[in-house]
């Protein structure tokens, strides 16, 4: 690991969140090389949107084939960007590759012109065209899945893409760039764009941005979004989540801890889909919490790199900081402990995998999303209450139902105010199927046939006959 000073200037910075230590830093692009980016995106969009469909398959199964030839190279960057098991990072690489693959393979049909009767009109279709430059503004929980979730939906339309990463995960983003041009793609139509916040305003404003993508806070979200519809431009927000995760008399309850304990510790719980409430019905309470806390507890918790680490580091000092917060809080205003843990003393950012149960309104994560690997068990009487309790987040991303029955599983997934839940499994974000929120969870849908529609201009074309 080559290991720099660390600089208190503005900017991009990896730091290896195990030991806190600086390892690259970047300066935010100067005004005249962002405004370039947006130059050569633009020029980019003008071949590329009459690349034939059949061209843009070939290069899409291209670049499939080297990332997952530079698997190794990618992941250790994610892994030193953001601390999460090597392990996990690997398996993030080959879902983005696997984003390639399905487009390219799905790709043609979903851009199928569609025909519609029209009376007057011997022919009558809507047709999918691309609508330009997309700025993606993407997070570090997932470096390379988010970049590319964003990306290759509107690359296979025929749009550009400026990519803009976090600033704490740009390496593993700009190591994209040259794998692209490597794959054939032409000069760009994808580029990693390491610009400041004001910057990215002026992106937004430009008349050659043609639309926006985020994931991120929620707090991020509502600014982007309000100057995109300043300037009039469509908008995908991904933003947070709190998602629950309901266990109902008839569950196999066993299943259920298992499931939600790994949902729970993946990533080390960065992830904004993860069920972070627990909701069990009283009947199955006990065993749950039994079978939860022996699949929860016992994690290997420290150097990401190491193959027998189960849980890494969080992202930085200031998220386990807060997450701390958080917890403490909790135990402060009465929350029971079922598995101690939280802050690790020493270099790092360390939280041990923490569970805990009798949560209140009064307590911040009750309300607040808990972004790390801490659980939340809350016991109801019966259905009816576990749905009022999920639907009293402000967030509303995905859900996860456990239910033998599957009528009485399908009757409250249906009341669930989510963008998408699972019947006794783990939904998360498949590539086939849009994925989005409700309330504060975001807008707009990724992924699937939305992740084109989104940002493509469904024009209308009626033939005389």
């Amino acid at each position: 690991m080559n290991v720099v000073p660390a600089s208190t200037g503005q900017g991009y910075r990896t730091v290896f969140p195990a030991t806190d230590e600086v390892v690259q830093v970047w300066d935010a692009l100067n005004e005249e090389d962002a405004a370039a980016l947006l130059d050569r995106a633009h020029a980019a969009f003008g071949l590329w949107r009459t690349t034939p469909l059949a061209e843009r398959v070939r290069l899409f199964g291209a670049f499939a084939d080297l990332l997952d030839d530079r698997t190794g190279e990618v992941a250790r960057l994610i892994t030193l960007e953001m601390g999460k098991p090597l392990a996990q990072s690997e398996a993030e690489v080959g879902m983005a590759s696997g984003m390639f693959r399905y487009y390219a393979e799905h790709g043609p049909a979903l851009l199928e012109d569609e025909p519609v009767a029209v009376p007057g009109f011997a022919r009558a279709f809507s047709r999918r065209e691309p609508v330009g430059v997309v700025l993606g503004i993407e997070p570090w929980n997932g470096p390379i899945f988010q970049a590319m979730r964003a990306t290759a939906p509107n690359l296979m339309l025929g749009n550009t893409v400026l990519l803009k990463p976090a600033e704490i995960s740009a390496g593993s983003t700009l190591f994209l760039d040259p794998l692209f041009e490597e794959a054939g793609f032409p000069a760009g139509v994808y580029q990693t764009a390491l610009v400041s916040v004001e910057q990215v305003s002026t992106y937004i404003a430009d008349e050659r941005i043609r639309a926006v993508t985020l994931t991120g806070s929620d707090r991020a979200g509502s600014a982007v979004g309000e100057q995109a519809g300043h300037h009039v431009k469509p908008v995908v927000l991904e933003l947070g989540g709190s998602d629950a995760f309901i266990v109902l008399d008839s569950a196999d309850v066993v299943s259920a801890a298992a499931v939600a304990a790994s949902c729970r510790l993946f990533f080390g719980g960065q992830i904004c889909c993860s069920p972070k409430r627990l909701i069990v019905t009283e009947a199955v309470a006990d065993e749950f919490v039994t079978a939860f806390v022996e699949a929860f507890s016992g994690q290997k918790l420290g150097d990401p790199f190491a193959q027998d680490t189960t849980v890494g580091p969080l992202s930085s000092i200031a998220s386990a900081d807060l997450l701390q917060a958080q917890y403490q809080d909790a135990l402060d205003k009465g929350a029971t402990i079922l598995v101690e843990g939280g802050r690790v003393e020493g270099p790092g950012a360390f939280f041990a995998p923490a569970a805990i149960t009798d949560i209140t309104p009064e307590m911040r994560v009750y309300a607040e999303e808990a972004f790390g690997p801490l659980a939340m068990i809350y016991r109801v009487p019966d259905a009816e209450r576990a749905i009022e309790l999920a639907n009293a987040s402000p967030y509303g991303l995905g859900g996860t139902v456990f239910a033998e029955d599957l009528d009485e599983a399908m009757a409250v997934a249906n009341r669930l105010d989510i963008g998408g839940v699972g019947i006794n499994a783990y939904l998360g974000a498949p590539i086939e199927i849009p994925f989005g929120g409700t309330k504060r969870s975001g807008v707009g849908r990724e992924l699937g046939r939305s992740g084109m529609d989104q940002f493509a201009n469904l024009k209308t074309y009626g033939v005389a006959g």
